[in-house]
């Protein structure tokens, strides 16, 4: 379920996945909410581009540290591919 700022109070939110077209974000929005978890999400910029670097704006999906795991393994069940991250990230 989509969650206000204020919901992460208290710990340093995880970043989970950046959409970066509409259909994306509201396809994962869907997702997350299916599979009962809570999640924040906001607009923010990213640099994009292989030859040409430009700023793009992408819907950024944040999780509390304690539904990390579960969190990536509903959207690699999904198809979603996901990047490495390191234990202490």
């Amino acid at each position: 379920m989509k969650r206000d700022p204020e919901w992460f109070e208290g710990c340093e939110p995880e970043l989970l996945y950046i959409a970066k077209k509409l259909r994306d974000a509201t396809q994962l929005e869907a997702v997350l909410t299916e599979a009962g978890i809570d999640f924040g999400v906001e607009a923010d910029e990213y640099q994009g581009g292989v030859i040409f670097r430009r700023t793009r704006i992408g819907a950024f999906f944040y999780v509390r540290p304690e539904v990390r795991e579960a969190a990536r393994a509903v959207l690699r069940e999904k198809g979603y591919r996901l990047p490495a991250i390191s234990a202490g990230s």
